[in-house]
C-alpha cells in the first residue's frame, strides 16, 4: 500500500510549497481540504493563498521564518474559506522547510509537509479549545495599535523609515516600500525598503509635474492604487518602464499629510495581487497618517538636534594652544530638556601679558533667553579681559554690562515682559600665571574652586566674593591669591555638577570628592603603590573630566541620588587646570617620586568672622588621614584659637598656612597664624571664669614646638605638630 493511500484514509493530504518558483503541489486529498477538486495538482501560489483565511496567511508567513532560522518543524492552525468568504474547515498544517540555493545565488526554500482536518469543539462542550488568531478586523486593530506604538517611539527618520520597512500588515504585506519628500517643486526618495542599493537612482528629483503616481498624489492630496500592472501602464504609460524592471503587480501611492500639508508620499508595492478592498484602503491610510506625523515629529527632532548643536559648537569656546607646564580640559553637558540649551559656560581667554585667564558661568535659566544671555556675556568677559583689566574689574565691568541688558527702562507695553526680565549670572574669573604657577580668583556668586593636591588630597579653596552678576551694576569683587603647585589639579564648576541627582551643596561635594581623589583615600590603603595608581589616574585629565561628568551622568548616579531627590536637573561646565609635576600623571613620569606637601592658605578677614568656621573646616580636610583624631582636634581647636585672636585683638586679617610633610604616620605640620600688628602675645593665667587668655597656654600644652616670628610689618604666630601613628592594641 502506497503512503499516499494510508495518508488519505486517514484524511491527512501532502503538500509541497516551492517558494523560489511560486507553485504549490497538492495531493487529492490536500487538494480536497482546500475546498477543490480531489485530484493532484500544481497551483500557483496566488490560488492557494485565496483559500487561506488573510489573518492565518499573515501569521503562517512569520511561523515559516521562524521555523526556517531555528531549523524546526513550522505547525500552524488554517482556517480554510469558500468563495463566499465563509470558514468551511480548520485543518492543522506540519510542514519541515529546505533551504535551496537558486541559479542566481540567492537563498530560498522548500516547504514539504502534511494538511489535517481538525475538528472544532461545538459550543457547550468541554472539549480544550485551542486558541486562533481573531478576525481580520480584529488584526486590523492590534497591528494599528502596534504600528503606533513603534512610529511614535522613533525619534529620527532613519528610526521612522525602519519601523515603517518592518510593519507586517494583516493578510497582505507589501515588500517594497518608498517615502517620497517634498522640496520647492522637486520630489525625492528619502528612504525605501525592498530595493538595491542606487534602484532608486531615477526617482532621487524629479519635478512634480511628472507623469508619476507619487508626484501626482502630492499635486493632489489624493490616494492612487493600481491592482495590476495593466492599471499603472495606462495611467501613467510614461514612467511605466521605469516601474517595470522591478516585477510588482500592484501599487498603493498614499498621501503624507499633516496639518492639512502635503509634506510627501508613501509607496506600496506588492508581488502577489491586492485588490485593495474597503478594509486594505482604511489599514494603508490609517498607516500613511501615522507615518506622516511620525516624519513630522522626526524632522522635529532633528532640526532641534541641529540648532542645539550649532548653539553649542558656536557658544562653547576651543581651549586655545597648548600651555607650557599646564594642561586644560573642559566639559559642558546640556540640561537634556527643550532645546538642550543653557546659560552655562566657559571659556580661556589669552592676555596681554602674557598670562591666561579661565571663567566659568552660569546664566539664570533653562531656555533659549538665557542661552543667548551667555553668548553675550561671554564676548564681554572676553572683551574686559582682553583689554587687560584685573579680575575685579572684569567682573564689575560685566555685571554692569548685564544689568543693562536685562534693565526694564525703554520697554514699552506691548514688548514680551520676559525679553526684558531680570537676570543674574554667577561667574568665576581666574588669571593664572603658568611660569609661577600663581592664580588670582574673583567670584561673584558662583561655587569656590577646588584643589586636587600632587598626593591625591582634594581640598575646597575658599575665596572671596560677591554678588551675582546684574543683580547690582557698580560692585566690587574682591580678589584671593594663591599659589597652584606642581602637580596640582584646580576644578572649576557650575552648580549643575554639585546638585544634578537630587544633591545638596555638602553630598554633590562628597561625591565629587570621591572621583577627584581617585581612590586614594581607601581605608587601610596608604602605601606607596596604591598612591602612585590613584595619582596617576586621576592625573589624566581628559579621563578624570569623563569621570566627573559620568559620576552625575552615568549609570551609577541613578542609584545615587542625594537627599533632595525630586531637584531639578541642570546643565553642567567643568575645566580641569593642572600644572605639570611629579606625580600628576600628565607630565614627565618621576621615578619613586617623594610624597609631595600638602598646604593650604587662607585668609580671615575682620569683617567676615564666620570664616574661622571655613579655617577649621579647611584644616581637617587638609588632615583627613591624619593617624591620631586626638592631635587632629588640637590641631582645629589651636587654629580657631589662634585665628580669633587675630580678629578680636588687632586690627588687621589673619592669614593662615598650613603645610604638613613627610611620610603618612611621620609628619611634621606646621601652621602659621600672620597678622600686621607688632604687639606679642604673652602669657597669662587666666580665672576659672575668664573667656579669654588661653591662646598661648593651649600651644604650651598640646603644640610639640610653637613660637613668634616677628616681620618686617607684624608677625606670625607658629607651632609644630609630629604625628604619632596609633599602637595595635595589645
Amino acid at each position: 500500500m502506497r503512503t499516499e493511500d494510508v495518508l488519505a484514509a486517514v484524511a491527512t493530504g501532502l503538500w509541497r510549497w516551492d517558494n523560489a518558483s511560486g507553485t504549490v503541489s497538492l495531493d487529492g486529498e490536500a487538494a480536497r481540504l482546500l475546498g477543490l477538486p480531489a485530484e493532484p495538482v500544481v497551483l500557483p501560489e496566488v490560488a492557494v493563498r485565496s483559500r487561506f483565511h488573510p489573518v492565518d496567511w499573515n501569521e503562517i508567513n512569520g511561523i515559516v521564518n521562524l521555523a526556517v532560522a531555528e531549523g524546526t518543524l513550522a505547525e500552524a492552525r488554517l482556517r480554510i474559506m469558500d468563495v463566499d468568504g465563509r470558514v468551511m474547515r480548520t485543518v492543522r498544517s506540519r510542514s519541515k522547510p529546505l533551504e535551496r540555493w537558486s541559479a542566481d545565488g540567492s537563498l530560498d526554500y522548500e516547504l514539504i509537509g502534511t494538511i489535517q482536518e481538525i475538528a472544532e469543539p461545538q459550543p457547550g462542550t468541554t472539549a480544550v479549545h485551542t486558541p486562533i488568531t481573531g478576525d481580520w478586523r480584529r488584526s486590523r486593530e492590534a497591528f494599528l495599535l502596534d504600528a503606533g506604538r513603534a512610529l511614535a517611539e522613533a525619534r529620527s527618520t532613519a528610526e521612522v523609515l525602519r519601523v515603517a520597512a518592518s510593519l507586517s500588515m494583516p493578510g497582505f504585506n507589501p515588500d517594497g516600500l518608498a517615502v517620497f519628500g517634498v522640496a520647492g517643486d522637486r520630489l525625492s526618495v528619502i528612504g525605501h525598503h525592498g530595493h538595491d542599493a542606487g534602484d532608486e537612482g531615477p526617482f532621487t528629483d524629479m519635478t512634480l509635474d511628472t507623469d508619476y503616481p507619487a508626484a501626482e498624489v502630492v499635486r493632489t492630496g489624493r490616494a492612487i492604487y493600481l491592482p495590476t500592472p495593466d492599471d499603472y501602464k495606462r495611467r501613467f504609460p510614461a514612467t511605466w518602464p521605469l516601474a517595470q524592471r522591478f516585477d510588482r503587480v500592484s501599487w498603493a501611492f498614499l498621501p503624507l499629510i499633516v496639518a492639512g500639508r502635503t509634506m510627501g508620499a508613501w509607496m506600496a508595492a506588492f508581488k502577489q495581487p491586492a485588490s485593495f478592498s474597503p478594509d486594505e484602503r482604511s489599514v494603508l491610510t490609517t498607516v500613511a497618517r501615522m507615518l506622516a506625523q511620525a516624519l513630522q515629529r522626526a524632522g522635529v527632532a532633528e532640526s532641534e538636534r541641529e540648532l542645539t548643536t550649532g548653539l553649542q559648537r558656536s557658544m562653547m569656546p576651543q581651549l586655545g594652544p597648548e600651555i607650557p607646564g599646564m594642561r586644560i580640559a573642559a566639559r559642558y553637558v546640556p540640561t537634556g530638556g527643550g532645546l538642550q540649551v543653557g546659560g552655562d559656560w566657559y571659556d580661556m581667554i589669552p592676555l596681554p601679558s602674557g598670562r591666561f585667564a579661565l571663567v566659568i558661568g552660569d546664566v539664570q535659566g533653562h531656555d533659549v533667553r538665557a542661552a543667548g544671555l551667555m553668548g553675550q556675556l561671554r564676548i564681554a568677559v572676553r572683551a574686559y579681559a582682553s583689554e587687560g583689566h584685573r579680575p575685579d574689574a572684569v567682573l564689575s565691568r560685566a555685571s554692569r554690562f548685564l544689568a543693562g541688558l536685562c534693565a526694564p527702562e525703554g520697554a514699552g507695553a506691548e514688548d514680551d515682559s520676559d525679553a526684558r526680565s531680570p537676570r543674574f549670572a554667577t561667574c568665576l574669573y581666574v588669571e593664572c600665571d603658568p611660569k609661577t604657577g600663581t592664580l588670582e580668583v574673583a567670584r561673584a556668586g558662583h561655587p569656590d574652586p577646588a584643589v586636587r593636591m600632587a598626593d591625591g588630597t582634594v581640598l575646597m579653596r575658599p575665596t572671596a566674593g560677591g554678588l551675582p552678576l546684574g543683580i547690582v551694576p557698580d560692585t566690587d569683587y574682591p580678589t584671593t591669591r594663591f599659589t597652584l603647585e606642581p602637580g596640582e589639579t584646580l576644578m572649576l564648576c557650575t552648580d549643575g555638577l554639585i546638585e544634578t541627582g537630587g544633591h545638596d551643596l555638602d553630598t554633590g561635594w562628597a561625591r565629587l570628592r570621591a572621583v577627584l581623589e581617585g581612590g586614594t583615600r581607601e581605608a587601610g590603603t596608604h602605601d606607596a603603590g596604591a598612591h602612585e595608581a590613584g595619582a596617576h589616574d586621576a592625573g589624566d585629565l581628559e579621563a578624570l573630566a569623563d569621570l566627573l561628568v559620568q559620576a552625575v551622568h552615568g549609570p551609577s548616579s541613578h542609584h545615587t541620588t542625594g537627599p533632595l531627590a525630586d531637584r531639578r536637573e541642570d546643565d553642567i561646565a567643568v575645566v580641569l587646570l593642572c600644572r605639570e609635576g611629579g606625580g600628576c600623571g600628565c607630565g614627565t613620569p618621576v621615578a619613586h617620586p617623594a610624597r609631595p606637601a600638602r598646604r593650604t592658605m587662607l585668609t580671615v578677614a575682620q569683617a567676615e568672622p564666620e570664616r574661622i568656621a571655613g579655617a577649621r573646616r579647611q584644616v581637617r580636610e587638609l588632615l583627613h588621614d591624619w593617624a591620631d583624631e586626638e592631635q587632629l582636634d588640637a590641631v582645629v581647636l589651636m587654629v580657631s584659637e589662634m585665628v580669633t585672636n587675630v580678629l578680636v585683638h588687632t586690627d588687621g586679617d589673619a592669614l593662615l598656612v598650613a603645610e604638613a610633610v613627610g611620610e603618612l604616620g611621620e609628619r611634621r605640620l606646621r601652621v602659621e597664624v600672620a597678622d600686621s600688628s607688632d604687639e606679642l602675645p604673652h602669657k597669662r593665667h587666666p580665672g576659672e571664669m575668664a573667656s579669654s587668655g588661653r591662646g598661648v597656654l593651649l600651644m604650651e600644652m598640646l603644640a610639640d614646638a610653637w613660637g613668634v616670628d616677628p616681620r618686617g610689618e607684624g608677625k606670625s604666630i607658629w607651632f609644630e605638630l609630629y604625628e604619632q601613628s596609633k599602637q595595635p592594641d595589645a
